[in-house]
């Protein structure tokens, strides 16, 4: 469906959520769906989920609010809205309206119940279900020893990603040790990218390259290029709650060590042993890291990388994320009847 366009996070954007919630709504939209047992209402924006909630009411079926953002909380934190503000409250009170009114909440965030129950919702109705990715789209198979070694970022270049730490790391490399063979990509598109090439092109950095973005299917064989994965974070108060991140759970999958620039709550790479964890903001402290995984053994890298594989394996493959939705969806159900 057609939704208006907009920059930022004013008007415009609460008009193109609104036009999205609306025509969801419509007849027309929903009259080709049979009638659903469950209908699940995910933030992708609040409104979204409100559409969610008023067509579970029209079906007469059970909801379920799937959190997948604080709405507006990460907002805030991130600094793009302002506590007080008319746009804000408004947020707020949907989200905890959402909260109040669904029949079960799955959150991505491993700690986000610790922000929901204070607001007065039981934790029995709280489910945690993070997100993963399809390891049969991601072969096993180890990086070989190869040069230039290959660090590679894909995903949003945004405010949230910290993608200026990893330039400035690597101009402390380049400043340091000029000959070394390790590049790096940055794959993908965000509202910074502009300004980050621009800081590359400043800091004459030569072994920095932005590509365009790929399509899903592409990633398995994108990320079969990489020799290491970077992944990087601002420091902001909402990462208390954790970080479920699809492209983070891409690199583990890829077999590949990880070096994992954030302080969030919770840390996959430290859990699993496979990769080097360093505080975001600090490119001294990840220009470091990189050489030293630079200068592993081969083998040690590899044996890294298949720590990531198995986390993914045990915690984060679709198959199992599936049964655990399917608990919730059984429970509601027998509740039901």
């Amino acid at each position: 469906m057609q939704t208006p366009q907009y920059t930022g996070n004013g008007i415009g954007r609460v008009t193109n959520m609104l036009t999205y919630t609306f025509h969801a709504l419509l007849s027309r939209t929903t009259k080709v769906l049979p009638k659903p047992d469950i209908i699940i209402g995910s933030s992708v924006h609040p409104f979204a989920a409100l559409a969610g909630f008023k067509l579970a009411r029209q079906y007469r079926v059970p909801f379920i609010f799937e959190v997948r953002d604080l709405w507006p909380q990460t907002l805030i934190d991130m600094g793009r809205l302002k506590s007080g503000r008319p746009i804000t409250c408004l947020l707020q009170l949907l989200e905890k309206w959402l909260y109040h009114h669904s029949d079960k909440i799955i959150v991505l965030l491993p700690n986000a119940r610790y922000y929901i129950a204070p607001l007065g919702v039981p934790c029995s109705r709280i489910h945690w279900i993070p997100n993963g990715t399809d390891l049969e789209h991601f072969p096993a198979t180890l990086a070989p020893m190869r040069e230039p070694f290959t660090l590679m970022y894909f995903g949003a270049h945004g405010a949230a990603n910290g993608l200026e730490n990893i330039i400035d790391a690597m101009a402390l490399l380049e400043q340091r040790y000029p000959s070394l063979p390790i590049k790096l990509r940055l794959v993908g598109d965000g509202p910074r990218k502009v300004d980050l090439i621009k800081r590359a092109e400043n800091k004459g950095l030569r072994t920095v390259s932005f590509e365009k973005p790929v399509p899903k299917s592409s990633i398995p064989v994108l990320a079969s290029e990489a020799d290491a994965f970077i992944f990087s974070l601002i420091h902001a108060p909402v990462f208390k709650y954790g970080i479920s991140s699809n492209k983070l759970f891409d690199f583990m999958a890829a077999s590949r060590p990880v070096l994992f620039c954030s302080d969030a709550e919770n840390n996959p790479i430290a859990e699993s042993g496979c990769g080097i964890t360093v505080r975001p903001g600090d490119p001294e402290a990840l220009c470091g890291a990189i050489q030293r995984i630079f200068e592993m053994p081969v083998e040690e890298r590899q044996s890294m990388g298949l720590a990531g594989r198995y986390y993914i394996e045990k915690n984060h493959d679709f198959e199992q994320l599936a049964v655990k939705l399917v608990d919730v969806l059984n429970e509601l159900t027998d509740q039901r009847q």
